[in-house]
């Protein structure tokens, strides 16, 4: 039986371990922290569980393809409830609920722009195209080669997919009120570009919004990650956690042997696997720079510093004594210039001047992850890449600067209310998953850094060394994660027949 090594048991590395394992193939994942989901952990402190990453359940289509290609369901799993409001977004003078229903949603933008309920009718048949297309035939392809976009439904639908048109232009061609433009443009801010550098081939994102929903597993996000990993042992794949790699061993062009350090009980001990393939499902960068010699990295220092990075990002974790009043499972906060906040993100890096953020709420939704008559909250401001200067104190600074605002906006105090409060961010990143630059979302989606202008799925320099994740082939986010690990799982299994 041929063996494989998954370094990192994120999303996209349980995914590939699963795929790995139905092919047949002894899987063994070795994984840094204490439990597999990587950026989608969780943690526990005083009675409040908290999803460390993702918190936005889009796609659910793509979660049951997954399950199903192992003849399980999502429901063998976890519960899914369908959020409704799916979302509220604060703007400077009131805040509008997103309805879950599309006939109540096209009744709200037709009272603030006479006439967009049909133009979003418009907007999202070809969203829905998009996402077809997308979804179930792009994202699917390894980025080898331009040979695999000689297809001709993607021929004839290229100029329909909007891949040359930027997402800025497309969204104006059918809502000219700020308010529905910001609202159409927001799910790219976390693609890693202002609109205007995005393609517009991603309004597919607005179809998963609005169509397919926004949903929250019962329990928590991190229900997918602990879904996944069941599966995985299900399945026979052997999974070792508190294990750092230190080096992939190399002959002749093969990677041979993984050396890594396990900790048991305090005590750390060292180990050699052999393998016939290793899969690098960590952060591609620190694989490429950390664990391989120079001459057998892919790409330069000069590559990876040209790249454009996704937002890393500040999070916050607050434990309230009190419930809240009226507020949403989802909150988004564009009560500030959406542009300049955009600008610090992408053209000027810095820390932001009067950022946008995001609040998740899951108590509002699930009374188990927070004691009773308690609130659980998640804050979340979008960063540039890299910055300088994570300290405690910028931390501190940001953290009352957006509560002051949460709390004018909701109506209702809650720093007096604080039992816990915990922070997270750029260097978090890099400490505990070797992000490069501290991203959070890795690389942006812009033109130049899709499909096969991305990072390689496989190495060029070693040969049965594959990488999978968001700095590769399809991209960020959690669906398209799972999407990788398919993706490079299919890959191998070819190519070791």
């Amino acid at each position: 039986m041929k063996k494989v090594v998954v370094i990192g048991s994120g999303f996209a590395g349980l995914s590939a371990a699963t795929f790995m394992a139905k092919a047949g193939w002894n899987v063994t994942v070795l994984e840094k922290q204490s439990m597999p989901g990587g950026r989608g952990r969780k943690f526990s402190a005083q009675g409040f569980t908290f999803d460390m990453g993702p918190s936005w359940y889009w796609m659910p289509d793509v979660f049951d393809r997954y399950f199903n290609c192992f003849g399980k369901k999502v429901s063998d799993y976890y519960e899914l409830l369908r959020l409704s409001p799916s979302y509220r977004v604060y703007y400077a003078d009131s805040p509008i609920d997103i309805p879950a229903d599309y006939t109540e949603l096209k009744q709200l933008f037709e009272s603030i722009e006479k006439g967009s309920g049909h133009q979003l009718d418009l907007f999202l048949k070809e969203a829905a195209y998009k996402y077809d297309i997308g979804i179930h035939k792009l994202v699917h392809k390894p980025g080898k080669s331009l040979v695999e976009f000689m297809d001709m439904d993607l021929a004839k639908g290229l100029f329909k997919l909007d891949v040359f048109t930027s997402m800025k232009k497309h969204v104006r061609k059918y809502f000219t009120h700020p308010k529905l433009i910001q609202l159409i443009e927001f799910p790219i801010l976390f693609l890693g570009a202002l609109p205007a550098d995005i393609p517009a081939l991603y309004s597919l994102m607005n179809y998963a919004d609005i169509k397919l929903g926004t949903w929250y597993p019962k329990g928590g996000m991190y229900q997918i990650a602990d879904a996944m990993y069941q599966l995985a042992i299900e399945m026979g794949v052997t999974v070792r956690f508190n294990t750092n790699v230190e080096k992939i061993v190399i002959e002749n062009g093969q990677a041979k042997q993984v050396m890594a350090t396990e900790t048991i009980n305090d005590s750390v001990h060292s180990f050699i696997m052999d393998t016939d393939v290793v899969i690098g499902a960590a952060d591609y960068h620190f694989i490429e720079t950390a664990l391989l010699p120079e001459n057998l990295q892919s790409y330069s220092a000069s590559y990876w510093d040209k790249r454009v990075m996704a937002p890393s990002c500040l999070l916050y974790y607050i434990g309230l004594n009190k419930r809240l009043k009226n507020i949403t499972h989802h909150s988004l906060f564009f009560d500030v210039d959406f542009e300049k906040h955009g600008a610090e993100i992408y053209e000027t890096p810095q820390w932001p001047t009067e950022p946008l953020f995001y609040v998740s709420a899951p108590s509002v939704s699930d009374h188990t992850v927070a004691p009773e008559g308690c609130e659980n909250l998640f804050f979340l401001i979008p960063l540039a890449a890299g910055l300088e200067g994570d300290t405690p104190l910028v931390r501190e600074q940001y953290l009352q600067k957006i509560i002051s605002r949460y709390e004018k906006l909701i109506g209702q105090t809650i720093k007096d209310a604080i039992v816990y409060q915990q922070s997270y961010s750029v260097s978090d990143f890099k400490n505990d998953y070797n992000a490069f630059k501290g991203n959070a979302y890795g690389l942006a989606n812009t033109l130049m850094q899709t499909a096969i202008l991305k990072p390689s799925i496989k190495s060029k320099k070693v040969n049965n060394l594959y990488y999978t994740g968001q700095l590769t082939v399809p991209g960020p986010g959690v669906p398209p994660s799972l999407i990788s690990g398919e993706v490079v799982s299919k890959e191998i299994v070819k190519a070791f027949k």
